[in-house]
């Protein structure tokens, strides 16, 4: 079996900024947000207030997993310089994606330095509450917020990433997802961690994939163990909730990864990457899809 990770974070330092206001990094790989609210971040032998390129490779190489993509977002503090170089660098095991805040004065100019130096495969979008844009600003909509950067996007033949949140925050936004992957139907889309479902919330994600049972749109498992805590391995919700996803939007459209290095602090890496074979049903062509070749249509990997 071959194994690409659909979700990793590197970064030079920790410099996250979110709902807690911004943080800084403590030691031991925590980092205190400026309410004193206290967070692992990574996990130990892998860095004390940074996960670097060869910090990430050295945990893939420990754990068989061939490619990885690059995603960032608020929560570990953008660094499309260090992200964009690192995919420069190794571009046998990595693609990265970009991103910017579009309420930036000057995202337009900051989208077109990106691309152009960087040439970015794929561009993110943190718009989640909790780790993301809305968790420091006024609420919005996102097909809105990020209206400027699709026809771009979809000329230059990228993929768009959006991590929404939880069904209880503002940013849950599957319907405003699905308006643009309509509207753009060439431009590829993946939605980050299955859109983070909870014990209990089923008839939420039900919905939520109904909306989004389209052509365009695939969904990243990242982080499906984490939000579906206090169970443990092999995650009864969480195998649950992705037997639903394969039966609504199906196989083809799930690729699993990790979320590293922050949900490496909280399970171990052997169960992160063993979860997805006790879905009920699951064969092994579904499986060799979700570990790799789906994440190969999604993005661009040459």
């Amino acid at each position: 079996m071959k194994y690409i990770d659909t979700h990793i974070h590197v970064f030079e330092m920790l410099k996250g900024f979110g709902m807690h206001g911004e943080f800084r990094p403590i030691g031991g790989g925590k980092a205190r947000w400026a309410d004193g609210f206290v967070q692992p971040m990574i996990p130990e032998g892998y860095g004390e207030t940074n996960f670097t390129a060869e910090a990430a490779i050295r945990m893939m190489d420990e754990n068989g997993i061939e490619k990885g993509v690059l995603l960032q977002g608020s929560f570990y503090g953008f660094g499309n310089e260090y992200t964009g170089e690192t995919a420069q660098k190794y571009p046998d095991r990595f693609i990265a994606a970009g991103t910017l805040d579009p309420f930036c004065r000057n995202a337009q100019k900051i989208f077109e330095r990106l691309q152009s130096e960087y040439e970015f495969k794929a561009f993110k979008f943190e718009v989640s509450v909790g780790g993301g844009m809305m968790g420091y600003h006024k609420d919005f909509e996102i097909d809105e917020a990020v209206a400027p950067y699709l026809p771009q996007l979809q000329k230059l033949g990228r993929t768009v990433v959006f991590d929404i949140g939880c069904a209880d925050q503002y940013s849950y936004q599957p319907a405003a997802l699905a308006r643009m992957a309509k509207k753009y139907p060439d431009l590829r889309f993946v939605v980050c961690h299955l859109m983070a479902p909870r014990p209990g919330e089923g008839d939420i994600l039900k919905k939520s994939l109904e909306t989004l049972a389209l052509p365009n749109v695939w969904f990243d498992l990242a982080a499906v163990p984490f939000n579906v805590a206090p169970e443990k391995y092999p995650y009864p919700s969480g195998i649950q909730y992705i037997r639903m996803a394969m039966d609504i939007v199906g196989a083809d459209k799930l690729m699993w990864g990790t979320d590293m290095p922050s949900v490496v602090c909280y399970e171990t890496f052997e169960d992160l990457k063993r979860f997805v074979w006790e879905v009920p049903g699951i064969t092994s062509e579904e499986l060799e899809k979700i570990y790799y070749k789906n994440a190969t249509e999604a993005y661009s990997f040459d």
